[in-house]
């Protein structure tokens, strides 16, 4: 399956008011036909587990058609789909460190409605010769490492129960940043494709966002900037800094970008897997010359590893690439991000 030059639809299933109203108008038929159009191979389709499933872990016939129909324009306009559970009854990353909120780790009953969960779409989905399965996100935790690596191989095994060849997609803790592949186990069953996101340094792609602590929510970050000035400046992010604090590469840019990349490409090639970048972007209050200038160095060392992934995002969410923002760069970004290698 193809998974090259991708884009997120963020923000349509996931992450949003969980309405009817929001679900039929927020993506349409056009919105596929265009990036089609525009050179994209595939969709990243975060969905949350309240559009499945009621709080009783009952089904949703009707979320299950909205996804459905998702696969179904993407089948009619060539275009392959990653179908990513974005949050999981028991698990969201956005409550990180917040036990009593995030106890899938913790609660087998939890982990079976997980496992039955993707037992329903793979017997939904799992004909679709277009398709591949992230079973969740972004686990977050240092201490859910294992515990993440037990739960993957119970899913894994109900999911290959239903389809022997549907892709299956998944990554490490710590927000699927790229130091923590070589922590998942080596998978015992095929097409176990591994995958990270990508936001460094997060001083410059996450700059002014009023979800990350201790970021200054006022001044502007440029890139690339000198190492130094990125480390002195990351350390106020503390844990969420340490990427950049701890990196050994002398020059921000390519260096720092193929540092962090081998960490993934190395994991991958010892597990014997497939590698893609599930997220990757910069936010809308980010400097545009720059923003282009990231973009660029990003897809140089994606294309020297082969690494394909999908751009966080289509539409608002903050990264949204069709915003009044990005519409100095937009047709210079999709083209380098659709050019194929």
């Amino acid at each position: 399956m193809k998974l090259e030059c991708g884009i997120n639809l963020g923000g349509y299933l996931s992450q949003c008011k969980h309405e009817r109203a929001h679900y039929e108008s927020f993506i349409q038929e056009s919105d596929l036909k265009q990036i089609a159009e525009w050179g994209f191979d595939h969709v990243r389709l975060p969905v949350d587990y309240e559009v499945l499933e009621d709080e009783e872990g009952n089904e949703i016939k009707e979320g299950f058609g909205y996804v459905k129909q998702v696969l179904d324009w993407c089948i009619k306009y060539q275009l392959n789909a990653v179908l990513d559970l974005h949050k999981a009854y028991g698990y969201d990353f956005n409550d990180a460190g917040e036990a009593e909120k995030n106890n899938l780790f913790s609660n087998e009953a939890l982990q079976e409605r997980f496992i039955q969960l993707w037992l329903r779409l793979a017997n939904a989905f799992g004909c679709y010769h277009n398709v591949a399965f992230e079973l969740l996100n972004e686990v977050v935790e240092k201490e859910n490492a294992q515990a993440w690596n037990q739960l993957i191989q119970k899913a894994v095994i109900a999911i290959r129960s239903v389809t022997a060849n549907t892709p299956i997609i998944y990554g490490g803790i710590q927000w699927n940043s790229v130091k923590t592949l070589k922590l998942l186990d080596i998978p015992k069953d095929d097409n176990i494709i591994f995958t990270f996101h990508f936001y460094e340094p997060l001083l410059f792609t996450h700059q002014k966002a009023h979800w990350v602590a201790n970021m200054d929510k006022e001044k502007d970050i440029f890139y690339p900037e000198s190492m130094d000035y990125y480390r002195t400046q990351s350390e106020v992010l503390g844990y969420q800094g340490e990427v950049v604090t701890k990196a050994h590469a002398a020059n921000m840019g390519e260096e720092f970008i193929r540092e962090m990349v081998k960490e993934a490409v190395d994991a991958a090639e010892n597990a014997g897997v497939g590698l893609y970048c599930g997220e990757f972007g910069v936010i809308d209050q980010a400097p545009q010359p720059d923003t282009l200038r990231w973009f660029k160095d990003v897809k140089k060392v994606f294309a020297e590893n082969h690494i394909g992934g999908a751009v966080w995002t289509y539409k608002e969410k903050d990264f949204g690439l069709i915003g009044e923002h990005y519409d100095s760069i937009r047709g210079e970004l999709i083209s380098l991000w659709t050019q194929k290698r």
